[in-house]
Protein backbone atom coordinates (compact mmCIF):
# COMPACT_ATOMS: atom_id res chain seq x y z
CA UNK A 1 0.00 0.00 0.00
CA UNK A 2 1.36 3.71 -0.62
CA UNK A 3 2.52 4.57 2.06
CA UNK A 4 3.33 1.79 3.80
CA UNK A 5 7.15 0.28 3.87
CA UNK A 6 7.68 -2.40 1.13
CA UNK A 7 7.69 -6.19 2.25
CA UNK A 8 10.73 -7.92 0.99
CA UNK A 9 11.77 -11.41 2.59
CA UNK A 10 13.92 -10.69 5.17
CA UNK A 11 15.99 -13.32 6.62
CA UNK A 12 15.46 -15.23 10.36
CA UNK A 13 17.92 -12.90 12.63
CA UNK A 14 17.04 -9.65 10.88
CA UNK A 15 12.55 -10.72 11.37
CA UNK A 16 13.77 -11.46 14.63
CA UNK A 17 14.99 -7.92 15.06
CA UNK A 18 12.32 -5.91 13.40
CA UNK A 19 9.78 -8.33 16.28
CA UNK A 20 11.68 -6.80 19.10
CA UNK A 21 12.00 -3.06 17.83
CA UNK A 22 7.99 -3.21 17.16
CA UNK A 23 7.27 -4.63 20.97
CA UNK A 24 9.60 -2.02 21.97
CA UNK A 25 7.80 0.75 19.52
CA UNK A 26 4.16 -0.86 21.06
CA UNK A 27 5.38 -0.46 24.35
CA UNK A 28 6.70 3.26 23.91
CA UNK A 29 3.43 4.09 22.00
CA UNK A 30 1.29 3.07 24.91
CA UNK A 31 3.18 4.06 27.85
CA UNK A 32 2.60 7.78 28.08
CA UNK A 33 -1.02 7.43 28.49
CA UNK A 34 -0.87 4.38 30.72
CA UNK A 35 1.45 6.54 33.03
CA UNK A 36 -0.52 9.27 33.13
CA UNK A 37 -4.02 7.66 33.61
CA UNK A 38 -1.65 5.21 36.38
CA UNK A 39 -0.53 8.05 38.59
CA UNK A 40 -3.05 11.10 38.02
CA UNK A 41 -2.83 11.63 42.02
CA UNK A 42 0.76 11.68 42.05
CA UNK A 43 0.97 14.01 39.00
CA UNK A 44 -1.87 16.17 40.88
CA UNK A 45 0.05 16.17 44.21
CA UNK A 46 3.20 17.13 42.32
CA UNK A 47 1.67 19.97 40.52
CA UNK A 48 -0.87 21.24 42.73
CA UNK A 49 -3.59 20.49 40.40
CA UNK A 50 -7.18 20.34 41.33
CA UNK A 51 -9.04 17.47 39.48
CA UNK A 52 -10.61 19.27 36.65
CA UNK A 53 -6.98 20.48 36.05
CA UNK A 54 -5.10 17.34 36.24
CA UNK A 55 -8.61 16.07 34.07
CA UNK A 56 -7.59 18.50 31.48
CA UNK A 57 -4.15 16.40 31.06
CA UNK A 58 -5.94 13.20 29.78
CA UNK A 59 -8.66 15.03 27.68
CA UNK A 60 -5.27 17.08 26.22
CA UNK A 61 -4.06 13.58 25.18
CA UNK A 62 -7.20 12.17 24.03
CA UNK A 63 -8.04 15.22 21.78
CA UNK A 64 -4.66 15.22 19.92
CA UNK A 65 -4.48 11.40 19.49
CA UNK A 66 -7.80 10.93 18.06
CA UNK A 67 -7.87 13.69 15.35
CA UNK A 68 -4.26 13.26 13.81
CA UNK A 69 -4.02 9.30 12.92
CA UNK A 70 -6.23 10.05 9.72
CA UNK A 71 -3.31 12.90 9.05
CA UNK A 72 -1.12 10.62 9.58
CA UNK A 73 -1.85 8.25 6.99
CA UNK A 74 -1.61 10.94 4.43
CA UNK A 75 1.59 11.99 5.13
CA UNK A 76 3.20 8.60 4.90
CA UNK A 77 1.27 8.30 1.59
CA UNK A 78 2.63 11.41 -0.09
CA UNK A 79 6.39 11.70 1.88
CA UNK A 80 6.85 8.22 2.54
CA UNK A 81 7.66 6.29 6.30
CA UNK A 82 11.30 7.30 6.22
CA UNK A 83 10.33 11.10 6.96
CA UNK A 84 7.84 10.03 9.25
CA UNK A 85 10.08 7.80 11.17
CA UNK A 86 12.48 11.04 11.16
CA UNK A 87 10.27 13.32 12.44
CA UNK A 88 7.96 11.73 15.08
CA UNK A 89 11.01 9.47 16.49
CA UNK A 90 12.77 12.54 17.24
CA UNK A 91 9.83 14.29 18.65
CA UNK A 92 9.00 11.65 21.22
CA UNK A 93 12.34 12.28 22.56
CA UNK A 94 12.49 16.09 22.87
CA UNK A 95 8.96 15.63 24.37
CA UNK A 96 9.90 13.29 27.39
CA UNK A 97 12.99 14.90 27.75
CA UNK A 98 11.22 18.78 28.19
CA UNK A 99 9.28 17.06 30.86
CA UNK A 100 12.49 16.21 33.27
CA UNK A 101 12.77 20.11 33.11
CA UNK A 102 9.46 21.69 33.03
CA UNK A 103 7.28 22.02 35.84
CA UNK A 104 4.64 24.49 34.48
CA UNK A 105 1.12 23.73 34.37
CA UNK A 106 0.53 24.86 31.08
CA UNK A 107 3.66 23.50 29.32
CA UNK A 108 3.20 20.28 30.55
CA UNK A 109 -0.66 20.40 29.28
CA UNK A 110 1.14 21.32 25.97
CA UNK A 111 3.58 18.29 26.39
CA UNK A 112 0.63 15.72 27.13
CA UNK A 113 -1.29 16.93 23.76
CA UNK A 114 2.08 16.77 21.96
CA UNK A 115 2.80 13.11 23.21
CA UNK A 116 -1.04 11.62 22.20
CA UNK A 117 0.52 12.92 18.32
CA UNK A 118 3.77 11.19 18.99
CA UNK A 119 1.76 8.20 20.88
CA UNK A 120 -0.24 7.85 17.21
CA UNK A 121 2.58 7.89 14.83
CA UNK A 122 4.60 4.86 17.44
CA UNK A 123 1.07 2.90 17.40
CA UNK A 124 1.63 2.78 13.71
CA UNK A 125 5.56 2.29 13.48
CA UNK A 126 4.60 -0.64 15.82
CA UNK A 127 2.45 -2.26 13.19
CA UNK A 128 5.17 -1.88 10.44
CA UNK A 129 8.03 -3.20 12.13
CA UNK A 130 5.71 -6.63 13.33
CA UNK A 131 4.45 -6.92 9.43
CA UNK A 132 8.07 -7.20 8.82
CA UNK A 133 8.84 -9.52 11.25
CA UNK A 134 6.36 -12.07 9.54
CA UNK A 135 5.96 -14.26 6.83
CA UNK A 136 3.74 -13.40 3.85
CA UNK A 137 1.38 -15.77 5.23
CA UNK A 138 1.21 -14.59 8.81
CA UNK A 139 1.45 -11.10 7.91
CA UNK A 140 -2.15 -10.09 9.53
CA UNK A 141 -0.78 -11.19 12.50
CA UNK A 142 1.81 -8.15 12.64
CA UNK A 143 -1.33 -5.74 12.42
CA UNK A 144 -3.07 -7.44 15.11
CA UNK A 145 0.62 -7.46 17.25
CA UNK A 146 0.70 -3.91 16.42
CA UNK A 147 -2.24 -2.79 17.81
CA UNK A 148 -2.44 -4.75 20.63
CA UNK A 149 0.97 -4.26 22.53
CA UNK A 150 0.29 -0.59 23.01
CA UNK A 151 -2.73 -2.09 24.83
CA UNK A 152 -0.94 -4.21 26.87
CA UNK A 153 1.44 -1.09 27.66
CA UNK A 154 -1.38 0.80 29.71
CA UNK A 155 -1.67 -2.07 32.78
CA UNK A 156 1.82 -3.17 32.26
CA UNK A 157 2.86 1.10 32.65
CA UNK A 158 0.22 0.90 35.82
CA UNK A 159 2.47 -2.35 37.21
CA UNK A 160 5.85 -0.64 37.31
CA UNK A 161 4.82 2.98 38.49
CA UNK A 162 5.22 2.49 42.25
CA UNK A 163 8.55 0.98 41.74
CA UNK A 164 9.39 4.42 39.26
CA UNK A 165 8.29 6.37 42.26
CA UNK A 166 9.64 4.34 45.17
CA UNK A 167 11.61 7.82 46.15
CA UNK A 168 8.73 10.03 45.88
CA UNK A 169 9.93 11.96 42.71
CA UNK A 170 7.69 12.47 39.51
CA UNK A 171 10.24 12.71 37.42
CA UNK A 172 11.57 9.28 37.77
CA UNK A 173 8.32 8.55 35.26
CA UNK A 174 9.32 11.19 32.90
CA UNK A 175 13.33 9.68 32.59
CA UNK A 176 11.58 6.20 32.02
CA UNK A 177 9.88 8.02 29.22
CA UNK A 178 13.30 9.44 27.65
CA UNK A 179 14.99 6.13 28.36
CA UNK A 180 11.88 4.42 26.22
CA UNK A 181 12.16 6.83 23.70
CA UNK A 182 15.86 6.80 22.99
CA UNK A 183 15.91 3.09 22.90
CA UNK A 184 13.56 3.72 20.28
CA UNK A 185 15.52 5.89 17.81
CA UNK A 186 18.28 3.31 18.30
CA UNK A 187 16.39 0.25 17.35
CA UNK A 188 14.92 1.98 14.47
CA UNK A 189 18.46 3.76 13.58
CA UNK A 190 19.95 0.29 13.57
CA UNK A 191 17.23 -1.70 11.60
CA UNK A 192 15.32 0.71 9.65
CA UNK A 193 12.07 -0.07 7.54
CA UNK A 194 12.30 -0.94 3.75
CA UNK A 195 11.33 2.42 1.13
CA UNK A 196 7.65 3.04 0.84
CA UNK A 197 5.66 4.06 -2.29
CA UNK A 198 4.30 7.63 -2.52
CA UNK A 199 2.10 9.79 -4.12
CA UNK A 200 0.40 12.94 -4.22
CA UNK A 201 -1.83 12.52 -1.62
CA UNK A 202 -3.15 15.94 -0.20
CA UNK A 203 -5.56 18.34 -1.45
CA UNK A 204 -5.87 21.77 -0.27
CA UNK A 205 -9.23 21.40 1.16
CA UNK A 206 -8.18 18.63 3.19
CA UNK A 207 -6.00 21.19 5.68
CA UNK A 208 -9.70 23.14 5.36
CA UNK A 209 -11.33 19.95 6.87
CA UNK A 210 -8.98 18.85 8.88
CA UNK A 211 -8.92 22.11 10.32
CA UNK A 212 -12.90 22.20 11.29
CA UNK A 213 -12.89 18.15 12.30
CA UNK A 214 -9.75 18.54 14.90
CA UNK A 215 -11.02 21.39 17.26
CA UNK A 216 -14.51 19.34 16.92
CA UNK A 217 -13.57 16.47 17.96
CA UNK A 218 -11.04 18.09 20.78
CA UNK A 219 -14.29 19.83 22.06
CA UNK A 220 -16.09 16.60 21.82
CA UNK A 221 -13.39 14.86 23.95
CA UNK A 222 -13.37 17.61 26.77
CA UNK A 223 -16.92 17.23 27.38
CA UNK A 224 -16.81 13.74 27.81
CA UNK A 225 -13.72 13.90 29.45
CA UNK A 226 -15.11 16.84 32.59
CA UNK A 227 -18.46 15.84 32.12
CA UNK A 228 -19.07 14.11 34.96
CA UNK A 229 -16.66 16.15 36.94
CA UNK A 230 -17.91 19.45 36.37
CA UNK A 231 -21.27 17.87 35.89
CA UNK A 232 -22.93 18.19 32.49
CA UNK A 233 -25.13 21.28 33.63
CA UNK A 234 -22.23 23.94 33.50
CA UNK A 235 -22.99 26.15 30.84
CA UNK A 236 -19.32 25.60 28.97
CA UNK A 237 -20.48 21.95 28.36
CA UNK A 238 -23.17 23.02 26.35
CA UNK A 239 -21.54 25.48 24.91
CA UNK A 240 -18.35 23.04 23.84
CA UNK A 241 -21.15 20.09 22.61
CA UNK A 242 -22.79 22.37 20.34
CA UNK A 243 -19.67 24.14 18.43
CA UNK A 244 -18.47 20.04 18.11
CA UNK A 245 -21.47 19.49 16.30
CA UNK A 246 -21.30 22.41 14.20
CA UNK A 247 -17.54 21.83 13.53
CA UNK A 248 -18.29 18.09 12.83
CA UNK A 249 -21.04 18.48 10.37
CA UNK A 250 -19.39 21.20 8.34
CA UNK A 251 -16.55 18.68 7.79
CA UNK A 252 -19.18 16.25 6.43
CA UNK A 253 -20.99 18.87 4.20
CA UNK A 254 -17.82 19.84 2.79
CA UNK A 255 -16.42 15.70 2.36
CA UNK A 256 -19.57 14.31 1.17
CA UNK A 257 -19.29 16.24 -1.81
CA UNK A 258 -16.19 16.30 -2.84
CA UNK A 259 -14.67 13.96 -5.91
CA UNK A 260 -11.54 12.74 -3.55
CA UNK A 261 -12.63 13.85 0.30
CA UNK A 262 -10.43 13.16 2.81
CA UNK A 263 -13.14 11.08 4.59
CA UNK A 264 -16.02 9.47 2.18
CA UNK A 265 -18.84 10.00 4.41
CA UNK A 266 -20.94 7.65 1.77
CA UNK A 267 -18.72 4.57 2.40
CA UNK A 268 -18.37 5.60 6.30
CA UNK A 269 -22.34 6.16 6.11
CA UNK A 270 -22.68 2.95 4.45
CA UNK A 271 -24.86 -0.21 6.46
CA UNK A 272 -21.73 -2.15 7.22
CA UNK A 273 -19.45 0.56 8.39
CA UNK A 274 -22.01 1.63 10.57
CA UNK A 275 -23.11 -1.43 12.07
CA UNK A 276 -19.22 -1.85 12.56
CA UNK A 277 -18.69 1.22 14.42
CA UNK A 278 -21.33 0.83 16.60
CA UNK A 279 -19.84 -2.59 17.29
CA UNK A 280 -16.35 -1.04 17.88
CA UNK A 281 -18.06 1.73 20.41
CA UNK A 282 -20.07 -0.83 22.39
CA UNK A 283 -17.10 -2.82 23.20
CA UNK A 284 -15.39 -0.05 23.70
CA UNK A 285 -18.07 0.78 26.83
CA UNK A 286 -18.06 -2.59 28.27
CA UNK A 287 -14.31 -2.55 28.69
CA UNK A 288 -14.69 0.71 30.71
CA UNK A 289 -15.58 -1.96 33.44
CA UNK A 290 -12.19 -2.47 34.09
CA UNK A 291 -10.33 1.15 33.70
CA UNK A 292 -13.41 2.78 35.62
CA UNK A 293 -15.29 0.43 37.19
CA UNK A 294 -13.21 -1.95 39.28
CA UNK A 295 -10.39 0.88 39.61
CA UNK A 296 -12.94 2.87 40.88
CA UNK A 297 -14.69 0.68 43.38
CA UNK A 298 -10.34 -0.57 44.76
CA UNK A 299 -9.97 3.82 44.71
CA UNK A 300 -12.63 4.40 46.80
CA UNK A 301 -11.80 1.36 49.16
CA UNK A 302 -8.94 3.03 49.77
CA UNK A 303 -6.30 1.38 47.35
CA UNK A 304 -3.57 3.29 45.98
CA UNK A 305 -0.84 2.08 43.38
CA UNK A 306 1.48 0.74 46.14
CA UNK A 307 -1.60 -2.06 46.44
CA UNK A 308 -2.30 -2.42 43.11
CA UNK A 309 1.00 -4.11 41.57
CA UNK A 310 -0.02 -7.67 41.43
CA UNK A 311 -3.70 -6.19 40.21
CA UNK A 312 -1.97 -4.87 37.09
CA UNK A 313 0.43 -7.65 37.06
CA UNK A 314 -2.25 -10.13 36.74
CA UNK A 315 -3.88 -7.79 34.29
CA UNK A 316 -0.82 -7.59 32.08
CA UNK A 317 -0.04 -11.17 31.65
CA UNK A 318 -3.60 -11.79 30.90
CA UNK A 319 -3.66 -9.36 28.31
CA UNK A 320 -0.36 -11.11 26.60
CA UNK A 321 -2.64 -14.09 26.98
CA UNK A 322 -5.25 -12.64 25.00
CA UNK A 323 -2.98 -11.09 22.69
CA UNK A 324 -1.17 -14.82 21.46
CA UNK A 325 -5.25 -16.47 21.82
CA UNK A 326 -6.28 -13.23 19.26
CA UNK A 327 -3.17 -13.65 16.95
CA UNK A 328 -3.48 -17.79 16.80
CA UNK A 329 -6.99 -17.69 16.40
CA UNK A 330 -7.50 -14.88 13.81
CA UNK A 331 -9.77 -16.33 10.58
CA UNK A 332 -10.62 -13.51 8.38
CA UNK A 333 -13.56 -16.47 7.61
CA UNK A 334 -15.00 -15.85 10.82
CA UNK A 335 -14.69 -12.76 12.37
CA UNK A 336 -17.68 -12.76 14.96
CA UNK A 337 -16.76 -16.14 16.90
CA UNK A 338 -13.84 -13.58 19.23
CA UNK A 339 -16.45 -10.59 19.55
CA UNK A 340 -19.25 -13.26 20.70
CA UNK A 341 -16.43 -14.59 23.02
CA UNK A 342 -15.30 -11.36 24.57
CA UNK A 343 -18.93 -10.03 24.93
CA UNK A 344 -19.28 -13.34 27.34
CA UNK A 345 -16.11 -13.03 28.97
CA UNK A 346 -16.93 -9.00 30.01
CA UNK A 347 -20.69 -9.73 31.08
CA UNK A 348 -19.44 -12.82 33.32
CA UNK A 349 -16.69 -11.18 34.53
CA UNK A 350 -18.89 -7.88 35.54
CA UNK A 351 -22.09 -10.05 37.18
CA UNK A 352 -18.65 -11.40 39.40
CA UNK A 353 -17.77 -8.14 40.25
CA UNK A 354 -21.55 -6.74 41.37
CA UNK A 355 -21.41 -8.18 44.62
CA UNK A 356 -18.61 -6.31 46.16
CA UNK A 357 -18.64 -4.93 49.48
CA UNK A 358 -16.42 -2.62 51.78
CA UNK A 359 -14.21 -5.91 52.72
CA UNK A 360 -13.55 -6.19 49.14
CA UNK A 361 -9.91 -6.11 47.72
CA UNK A 362 -7.76 -6.75 45.00
CA UNK A 363 -7.35 -10.34 45.15
CA UNK A 364 -10.87 -10.29 44.61
CA UNK A 365 -11.02 -9.04 41.63
CA UNK A 366 -7.64 -10.79 40.14
CA UNK A 367 -10.05 -13.54 38.00
CA UNK A 368 -12.97 -11.28 37.09
CA UNK A 369 -10.04 -8.90 35.41
CA UNK A 370 -8.08 -11.06 34.03
CA UNK A 371 -10.91 -12.39 31.75
CA UNK A 372 -11.61 -8.49 31.12
CA UNK A 373 -8.08 -7.84 30.41
CA UNK A 374 -8.13 -11.19 27.75
CA UNK A 375 -11.61 -10.07 26.16
CA UNK A 376 -10.18 -6.93 25.42
CA UNK A 377 -7.03 -7.93 23.23
CA UNK A 378 -9.00 -11.02 21.98
CA UNK A 379 -11.54 -8.71 20.36
CA UNK A 380 -9.09 -6.25 18.82
CA UNK A 381 -7.80 -8.42 16.05
CA UNK A 382 -11.11 -9.14 14.57
CA UNK A 383 -12.89 -6.16 15.02
CA UNK A 384 -9.52 -4.20 13.26
CA UNK A 385 -9.36 -6.75 10.39
CA UNK A 386 -13.18 -5.86 9.11
CA UNK A 387 -12.87 -2.23 8.59
CA UNK A 388 -9.63 -2.77 7.54
CA UNK A 389 -10.55 -5.47 4.58
CA UNK A 390 -13.79 -3.20 4.18
CA UNK A 391 -11.24 -0.18 3.35
CA UNK A 392 -8.08 -2.47 1.70
CA UNK A 393 -10.56 -3.81 -1.05
CA UNK A 394 -11.77 -0.05 -2.15
CA UNK A 395 -8.18 1.44 -2.82
CA UNK A 396 -6.05 3.10 -0.54
CA UNK A 397 -7.79 6.76 -0.54
CA UNK A 398 -10.25 4.96 2.19
CA UNK A 399 -7.40 4.12 4.37
CA UNK A 400 -8.00 7.72 5.82
CA UNK A 401 -11.84 6.55 6.11
CA UNK A 402 -11.01 3.25 8.27
CA UNK A 403 -8.34 5.39 10.43
CA UNK A 404 -11.34 7.67 11.29
CA UNK A 405 -13.66 5.25 12.12
CA UNK A 406 -11.34 3.16 14.10
CA UNK A 407 -9.85 5.82 16.03
CA UNK A 408 -13.24 7.96 16.96
CA UNK A 409 -15.05 4.52 17.71
CA UNK A 410 -12.31 3.61 20.24
CA UNK A 411 -11.38 6.98 21.68
CA UNK A 412 -14.43 8.55 21.92
CA UNK A 413 -16.10 5.75 22.79
CA UNK A 414 -13.89 4.93 25.15
CA UNK A 415 -14.14 8.50 26.75
CA UNK A 416 -18.07 8.23 26.35
CA UNK A 417 -17.78 4.53 28.31
CA UNK A 418 -16.44 6.55 31.37
CA UNK A 419 -18.67 9.43 31.19
CA UNK A 420 -21.56 7.01 31.11
CA UNK A 421 -20.87 4.90 33.62
CA UNK A 422 -19.05 7.50 35.88
CA UNK A 423 -22.37 10.02 35.90
CA UNK A 424 -24.61 7.01 36.75
CA UNK A 425 -22.28 5.78 39.23
CA UNK A 426 -22.53 9.28 41.02
CA UNK A 427 -26.43 9.42 40.48
CA UNK A 428 -26.80 6.15 42.40
CA UNK A 429 -24.45 7.30 45.24
CA UNK A 430 -26.05 10.09 46.21
CA UNK A 431 -29.69 8.08 46.37
CA UNK A 432 -27.70 5.40 48.09
CA UNK A 433 -26.06 7.70 50.73
CA UNK A 434 -29.88 10.11 51.62
CA UNK A 435 -31.50 6.65 51.85
CA UNK A 436 -28.45 5.36 54.04
CA UNK A 437 -28.44 8.47 56.11
CA UNK A 438 -32.39 8.59 56.51
CA UNK A 439 -31.78 5.43 58.41
CA UNK A 440 -29.76 6.46 61.06
CA UNK A 441 -31.42 7.46 64.09
CA UNK A 442 -29.86 8.65 67.27
CA UNK A 443 -32.84 7.19 69.09
CA UNK A 444 -31.78 3.54 67.50
CA UNK A 445 -29.73 2.16 70.37
CA UNK A 446 -27.16 0.42 67.94
CA UNK A 447 -26.90 3.64 66.08
CA UNK A 448 -25.73 5.38 69.53
CA UNK A 449 -23.45 2.77 70.05
CA UNK A 450 -21.77 3.07 66.43
CA UNK A 451 -21.35 6.50 67.05
CA UNK A 452 -19.90 5.96 70.85
CA UNK A 453 -17.20 3.74 68.92
CA UNK A 454 -16.57 6.03 66.46
CA UNK A 455 -16.11 9.39 68.76
CA UNK A 456 -13.92 6.93 71.23
CA UNK A 457 -11.40 6.83 68.67
CA UNK A 458 -10.18 10.37 69.53
CA UNK A 459 -10.84 10.24 73.69
CA UNK A 460 -6.83 10.26 73.98
CA UNK A 461 -6.69 14.11 72.18
CA UNK A 462 -10.05 15.16 72.38
CA UNK A 463 -11.00 16.51 75.82
CA UNK A 464 -13.94 18.16 74.60
CA UNK A 465 -17.48 15.71 74.34
CA UNK A 466 -19.03 17.45 72.00
CA UNK A 467 -15.88 18.02 69.94
CA UNK A 468 -15.36 14.17 69.93
CA UNK A 469 -19.04 13.69 69.02
CA UNK A 470 -18.61 16.06 65.77
CA UNK A 471 -15.49 14.01 65.14
CA UNK A 472 -17.65 10.61 65.55
CA UNK A 473 -20.17 12.03 63.33
CA UNK A 474 -17.98 12.99 60.47
CA UNK A 475 -16.36 9.13 60.59
CA UNK A 476 -19.95 7.94 60.74
CA UNK A 477 -20.83 9.97 56.94
CA UNK A 478 -17.37 8.68 55.68
CA UNK A 479 -18.29 5.45 56.12
CA UNK A 480 -21.97 6.04 54.70
CA UNK A 481 -20.29 7.48 51.72
CA UNK A 482 -17.73 4.18 51.44
CA UNK A 483 -20.93 2.05 51.59
CA UNK A 484 -22.96 4.33 49.33
CA UNK A 485 -20.06 4.13 46.71
CA UNK A 486 -19.63 0.25 47.19
CA UNK A 487 -23.51 -0.28 46.28
CA UNK A 488 -23.60 2.23 43.14
CA UNK A 489 -20.39 0.78 41.68
CA UNK A 490 -22.39 -2.50 42.37
CA UNK A 491 -25.05 -1.21 40.07
CA UNK A 492 -22.67 0.17 37.22
CA UNK A 493 -21.46 -3.78 37.31
CA UNK A 494 -24.70 -5.23 36.61
CA UNK A 495 -25.67 -2.66 34.25
CA UNK A 496 -22.42 -3.86 31.96
CA UNK A 497 -23.16 -7.19 32.61
CA UNK A 498 -27.23 -6.49 31.31
CA UNK A 499 -25.40 -4.49 28.14
CA UNK A 500 -22.49 -7.53 27.65
CA UNK A 501 -25.67 -9.80 27.75
CA UNK A 502 -27.21 -7.68 24.97
CA UNK A 503 -24.92 -7.69 23.41
CA UNK A 504 -23.89 -11.25 22.84
CA UNK A 505 -27.34 -12.29 22.03
CA UNK A 506 -27.17 -9.92 19.20
CA UNK A 507 -24.09 -11.40 17.63
CA UNK A 508 -24.80 -15.00 18.67
CA UNK A 509 -27.69 -14.07 16.32
CA UNK A 510 -25.73 -12.71 13.64
CA UNK A 511 -23.52 -15.42 13.90
CA UNK A 512 -25.36 -18.41 13.83
CA UNK A 513 -27.17 -16.76 11.04
CA UNK A 514 -24.17 -16.25 8.85
CA UNK A 515 -22.89 -20.03 10.11
CA UNK A 516 -26.70 -21.27 8.82
CA UNK A 517 -26.80 -20.08 5.62
CA UNK A 518 -23.31 -20.13 5.11
CA UNK A 519 -22.32 -16.37 4.30
CA UNK A 520 -18.75 -14.93 5.14
CA UNK A 521 -19.48 -11.16 5.64
CA UNK A 522 -16.13 -10.33 4.75
CA UNK A 523 -16.12 -12.60 1.37
CA UNK A 524 -16.99 -9.71 -0.88
CA UNK A 525 -14.08 -7.58 0.49
CA UNK A 526 -11.38 -10.41 0.59
CA UNK A 527 -12.09 -11.16 -3.14
CA UNK A 528 -12.24 -7.26 -4.23
CA UNK A 529 -8.67 -6.87 -2.12
CA UNK A 530 -7.21 -10.02 -4.00
CA UNK A 531 -8.02 -8.30 -7.41
CA UNK A 532 -6.30 -5.36 -6.46
CA UNK A 533 -3.53 -7.47 -5.57
CA UNK A 534 -3.13 -9.54 -9.19
CA UNK A 535 -3.92 -6.01 -10.73
CA UNK A 536 -1.09 -4.14 -8.87
CA UNK A 537 1.31 -7.53 -9.62
CA UNK A 538 0.51 -7.36 -13.33
CA UNK A 539 1.57 -3.74 -13.40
Amino acid sequence: MPGSPATPDHPLPRRIGYFLVGVLLGIAGGFANGLLLGNTQQIQGAFGLSSVEVGWLAAAYSMTNVCTSMMLVKFRQQFGVALFARIFLPAFAIVSCAQLFLDSYPLELLLRGISGIVGSGLTSFALFYFMQSMTPATRLAGMVLGVGMSQVALPFARAISPLLLAQGDIHHLFAFELGLSLLCLAGTAVLPLPPSETFDAFEPLDFVSFGLLAPGLALLCGVLSQGRTVWWTTPWIGWALAGAIVLIAAVNAIEHNRANPLLNIRWMASRNIVLFTLLAATMRVLLSEQGFGSVGLLTVLGMGPDQLVKFYAVVTLASICGLVVGVVTLNPNDVLRPLLVSTALIGIAAWMDSDATNLTRPANLYFSQALIAFATLLFVGPLMMIAMFRALSRGPSHMVSYTAVFGISQTVAGLAGTALLGSIQIARERLYSNELVQGIQLTDPLDVNRMAQLSGAYARVLGDPALRQAEGAALLGQQVTREANVLAYNDVFLLIALLAAVAFVLIAARWLYFRRKGINPLAEDIAALQKLRQARANG
